[in-house]
C-alpha cells in the first residue's frame, strides 16, 4: 500500500521527496549563483514516461550572461526510487552531492557540493499539505537551500570557474507534467551569503476542485526556514505577469512580500516535456538575472528584507511560451535563447522598511 500511494505522487509525513515517484515526469534542477563574477548557470532534467510506460528524458543547461543555452530530448532516462539519483546515458548524472552534463564539447558541467544547507527533517515538504494528495499534476519540493559548489562549467566558448558559487536544487514531479499555468522564483545573491528564496505557483486540479496555490519558502540568514502558502492557515496571493511578479502572504507568526521584475525579452524560452507524446515543446519563460526583493515579517515586525539581481524569475506555460517563440521567429523550437542579455528593467518598490533593533 505505501509504494501504491506514493505511485500516486502523494508522500505521507516526512517523504522521501527527493527520490522518484514511478509518476509520468520526474523533474531534478539545480542552480549555481556566483555573485562576485555576476554569473548564474542551470542544469535540468526530467526522466519521463511515455504512453507505453517507456522512460525519455528532457535535458538542458542554461546561462547567464550572454543567453547560452543547450536543450535536448534523450532516447532513456532513468530515476532512483530510493535516494536522489538520476541519469540520462552519458548526457546527466547526478546524485545527492555531485551533478555531471554532457551535451557537446561546448555544453559541459561537472560540480561537486560542499558545506550544503538541506531543507532538514521536516513533517511536510515543499508542497505542504498537498504532498498528502494523490495524482495531482504537480509537487514541488527544494531540498537544497544552500551551499558551494566546486567545479566549472563549459558554455559556449568560455570555461567558468564555479568554485564557491552558491547552489540551489529541488525536485518537481506529477502525473501529467507540468500544471496548464504556474510561476516560480529562487534567488540568492543577498548581502547575507546564507539566504535564500523560492517559491512555485500555479493551478492545481485535485479531482473535481481546480484552484491557484502559491508557497515561499525563504531560508533566513540565521540558518532558519519558513514556509507559507497553506490555503487556510498562511495563503499567499499572487499576481504575476509576463515582467512582474508580486508576491505576499501572512500566517499567524510569519509574513512575506515578494516583488520581481525582469524584460521579457531577457528571458530563456525553456522545454517542457509532453511525456505521453516523447517529445518536448516550449513550456517556460525563465529569467536568469531578474531583480527581486524580499521582505520578511515575524507578528507584522520586520525582521529580515534582502534584494538580490541574480534571482531566477519564471511565467510557465504552454500557449504562452509558443507565443514568445513564434514573436521570436522560432514558432516551432521547444527552446529559444534570449533576444536580449540585459537583464534591466522596470523596478519600482519603495524603499524596504528598517528593521527594528533586536529583531
Amino acid at each position: 500500500m505505501p509504494r501504491r500511494y506514493r505511485a500516486t505522487g502523494a508522500d505521507l509525513p516526512f517523504g522521501n521527496w527527493r527520490a522518484a515517484h514511478g509518476v509520468a515526469m520526474e523533474g531534478y534542477f539545480w542552480r549555481f549563483t556566483d555573485v562576485a563574477a555576476g554569473r548564474v548557470a542551470i542544469a535540468l532534467i526530467g526522466v519521463n514516461r511515455d504512453a507505453r510506460g517507456a522512460s525519455w528524458a528532457t535535458v538542458a543547461v542554461a546561462a547567464h550572461p550572454g543567453g547560452f543555452l543547450r536543450a535536448q530530448a534523450m532516447q532513456e532516462g532513468q530515476a532512483d526510487a530510493a535516494r536522489l539519483g538520476v541519469r540520462a546515458g552519458e548526457a546527466f548524472d547526478a546524485g545527492p552531492d555531485r551533478l555531471r552534463v554532457d551535451l557537446g564539447a561546448d555544453a559541459r558541467l561537472e560540480v561537486r557540493l560542499a558545506a550544503v544547507l538541506p531543507w532538514g527533517r521536516r513533517a511536510l515538504g515543499g508542497s505542504s499539505v498537498f504532498q498528502l494528495v494523490p495524482n495531482l499534476a504537480h509537487y514541488w519540493h527544494p531540498w537544497l537551500l544552500g551551499g558551494r559548489a566546486v567545479g566549472r562549467a563549459v558554455l559556449g566558448g568560455q570555461v567558468w570557474d564555479l568554485d564557491g558559487a552558491a547552489v540551489y536544487a529541488e525536485k518537481s514531479w506529477g502525473r501529467g507534467g507540468f500544471p496548464p499555468a504556474w510561476w516560480w522564483g529562487q534567488a540568492q545573491g543577498f548581502d547575507e551569503p546564507g539566504a535564500c528564496v523560492a517559491f512555485a505557483g500555479g493551478v492545481i486540479d485535485p479531482g473535481p476542485l481546480r484552484t491557484e496555490v502559491t508557497a515561499i519558502v525563504v531560508r533566513l540568514p540565521g540558518g532558519r526556514v519558513i514556509r507559507i502558502g497553506d490555503p487556510l492557515v498562511s495563503p499567499v496571493r499572487a499576481r504575476v505577469a509576463d515582467e512582474r511578479w508580486l508576491l505576499s502572504g501572512r500566517g499567524a507568526l510569519w509574513g512575506v512580500e515578494v516583488e520581481g521584475t525582469a524584460p521579457l525579452g531577457a528571458a530563456h524560452v525553456l522545454p517542457v516535456p509532453l511525456p505521453a507524446e516523447r517529445r518536448n515543446v516550449a513550456g517556460a519563460l525563465e529569467h536568469l538575472a531578474g531583480r527581486l526583493r524580499v521582505v520578511v515579517r515575524r507578528r507584522g515586525r520586520v525582521v529580515w528584507h534582502g534584494e538580490s539581481s541574480l534571482a531566477a524569475l519564471e511565467h510557465g506555460g504552454i500557449e504562452r511560451a509558443r507565443a514568445e517563440a513564434e514573436r521570436r521567429g522560432a514558432p516551432d523550437a521547444s527552446a529559444v535563447p534570449p533576444l536580449t542579455a540585459d537583464p534591466s528593467g522596470p523596478w519600482s518598490l519603495p524603499a524596504p522598511p528598517t528593521a527594528r533593533p533586536g529583531t
